[in-house]
């Protein structure tokens, strides 16, 4: 069974194309927006809160699952401390979990980004992300990361 319309379905983009196509998805998104990145940087948030900021006021939901600061070092923590600040102030969900790595977004269940760029902080690293347009692989990869079980919950991480 292939799971794919065309081959279209599926493109890969280095750190230098990415964010101008996951900007394009993230302004397409109507329901859902979720993004894995352990490390969160201010100047990488600086760049996408505006984004966020637009998804938030038009309802979209936005669930970020991040390491927890504490696990970096000072500098970093202090950063992603006031980044998931910031974030929260517009309502975005920010979940922390312990020790883990994996870098993606799931955009309203259709479009699934993966591979090693670290969304919320990369700076000038070489990477690879792949963009697949499909439920069904966006599906098995929310079963995979089995965040659904905080998706309606108030989960909030408290940074004070």
């Amino acid at each position: 069974m292939n799971i794919f319309n065309s081959a279209s379905d599926i493109k890969m983009f280095d750190e230098q194309s990415f964010y101008r196509a996951f900007e394009k998805d993230l302004h397409l998104a109507r329901r859902s927006v979720i993004i894995e990145s352990p490390f969160i940087t201010l100047r990488r948030i600086d760049e996408l809160l505006p984004v966020f900021t637009k998804l938030r006021r038009k309802g979209v939901a936005v669930t970020i699952n991040t390491r927890n600061p504490i696990e970096h070092d000072a500098e970093y923590e202090t950063q992603a401390l006031v980044a998931i600040e910031q974030l929260q102030g517009l309502g975005v969900k920010v979940l922390c979990t312990v020790k883990y790595h994996r870098k993606l977004a799931i955009i309203d269940g259709m479009v699934a980004w993966h591979g090693s760029l670290n969304i919320l902080s990369q700076n000038d690293s070489c990477e690879i992300m792949w963009r697949v347009a499909s439920k069904g692989i966006a599906d098995q990869l929310l079963g995979f990361i089995k965040l659904t079980k905080y998706m309606g919950e108030n989960t909030h991480f408290d940074v004070t």
